[in-house]
């Protein structure tokens, strides 16, 4: 004799009206018609058999209380994600490099979020340098800047950002004001191999040279700091720079801004993607940041 295993939307339904006991909350509840609801309880009766429910106030039968305990347990087993049991090893892994900035402007304020929407997952953070050639090879999803022409992992931009210089407001006063964009001719520019000031020139048809001489970083908030601490003018991404500006430390000197040439990229060695925590946290990103 073979047995059928009752189709998953019956169970479902079974499940919702003998919680609910009325047809039309299991139908909201499961967003179907009443007559659905009606017709897949129907149609888990004839296939057991049994008669699940006795009178119309949806109250249980004998048969239909033994068989609702034995629905919930199977469903509880079919919500547990592979892994999330402690019998199958624990939380899923994984393992993401991330650019210092990028973690502590973008990341970290929307992580909380993923935390709640993924707790079968534990992350691990850790800090790579923002430059084009570093890769962090223990991790599972990296986060690189740069160009987005990468030969050894796929990727997928994540992240553009327009530049503007900012600068710090007792800065401002003492050597501004800066209205135009000749009027940084005078001022000290800091500088980074991450945002070279060229963008900036060739936008504003100004034909000075990349700045050689003064402080350099090679992180965008180690800019964004030293400009807080009035060291000079930091030509800043507004995504990244945005936590100084909210605070009052760094403001911009120009209601213009230009794109940057560089972009955030999420990287993936081939078949990252084919784990499920890979791809939900990937996809996690893409919307938290859009």
């Amino acid at each position: 004799m073979t047995h059928r295993i009752p189709p998953i939307q019956c169970l479902l339904t079974f499940e919702a009206l003998a919680r609910l006991r009325s047809v039309t909350l299991a139908a909201e509840e499961l967003c179907v018609t009443p007559s659905a609801v009606s017709h897949r309880v129907k149609q888990l009766e004839q296939l057991l058999g049994v008669k699940l429910f006795g009178r119309a106030d949806f109250s249980l039968t004998t048969e239909g209380s033994e068989y609702l305990a034995h629905v919930r347990e199977g469903l509880s087993i079919l919500e547990r994600f592979p892994g999330k049991d402690g019998n199958s090893g624990g939380k899923r892994k994984l393992r993401l490099a991330v650019t210092p900035t990028f973690a502590r402007s973008i990341l970290m304020p929307r992580l909380r979020h993923f935390a709640e929407a993924y707790p079968e997952i534990d992350l691990t953070l850790q800090v790579t340098i923002p430059l084009l050639d570093v890769v962090a090879e223990d991790a599972d999803l990296t986060i690189r800047f740069g160009t987005g022409r990468y030969a050894d992992v796929e990727y997928q931009c994540i992240m553009k950002d327009d530049v503007v210089p900012m600068a710090s407001p007792a800065y401002v006063r003492e050597f501004g004001p800066f209205v135009t964009p000749e009027d940084l001719a005078d001022a000290t520019l800091l500088r980074s191999p991450l945002e070279p000031w060229r963008t900036w020139f060739a936008a504003h048809d100004l034909d000075w040279p990349e700045p050689v001489d003064g402080s350099s970083f090679n992180d965008i908030g180690l800019v964004c700091d030293a400009a807080a601490q009035g060291l000079g003018v930091g030509l800043v991404r507004l995504k990244l720079g945005a936590p100084w500006l909210e605070n009052g430390t760094l403001v911009r000197l120009s209601t213009r801004q230009v794109p940057s040439p560089h972009g955030h990229y999420l990287c993936w060695r081939t078949g990252a993607m084919d784990r499920w925590e890979c791809a939900a946290f990937a996809d996690w990103l893409k919307s938290a940041v859009s």
